[in-house]
């Protein structure tokens, strides 16, 4: 569900080929990075059948596009294309469909050998921040750079920034 892959510590990919329809594109806005082929698209094609969209789309398409995109893609149901997706910030790119699943997995793999702890400590306060005031953001993020400053990817982060080499992280 939608609120299962918000709540994963862990960041998620999406790759979108073909028609991202009605909770499919849910999936897709729930994800923490999406990416489309070039020939994908976008429709909450709920109110086509008497219904509203679900999966939380209601809740992420006012936050990524604001009410008035929002509104019309719920009541008006139009069939996006992932260009246009990508420029209302719906998506992060759009890539070449044959390169798709590798240029996924590529990044997939890019967030798994990253910073685990950091990516983490950045889902959760990215993910605070539209409940919380500046104030409470800034003893969020005061919180977790703490955290995160004691940690041995930060160490080595350091370590390998000063020997101008790739850092090898641990998630620890």
């Amino acid at each position: 569900t939608t609120p299962a892959m918000r709540a994963l510590p862990k960041p998620t990919v999406a790759a979108v080929n073909r028609s991202a329809a009605g909770v499919g594109m849910s999936f897709a806005l729930a994800s923490d990075i999406a990416i489309a082929g070039e020939s994908a698209s976008f429709l909450q094609a709920f109110a086509r059948i008497g219904l509203l969209p679900d999966g939380g789309s209601t809740w992420f398409l006012p936050r990524l596009v604001g009410e008035q995109r929002a509104r019309a893609l719920a009541m008006l149901a139009p069939q996006i294309s992932a260009q246009q997706a990508k420029d209302w910030g719906l998506i992060w790119d759009v890539v070449d469909d044959a390169e798709l699943m590798k240029t996924a997995t590529d990044l997939a793999r890019r967030l798994a050998d990253g910073p685990t702890m950091a990516l983490s400590r950045i889902k959760e306060a990215l993910g605070r921040a539209s409940s919380n005031t500046l104030s409470q953001q800034l003893d969020v993020e005061r919180d977790f750079q703490r955290e995160l400053g004691r940690s041995s990817d930060f160490k080595e982060g350091v370590a390998a920034f000063l020997a101008k080499r790739k850092p090898a992280f641990r998630g620890e």
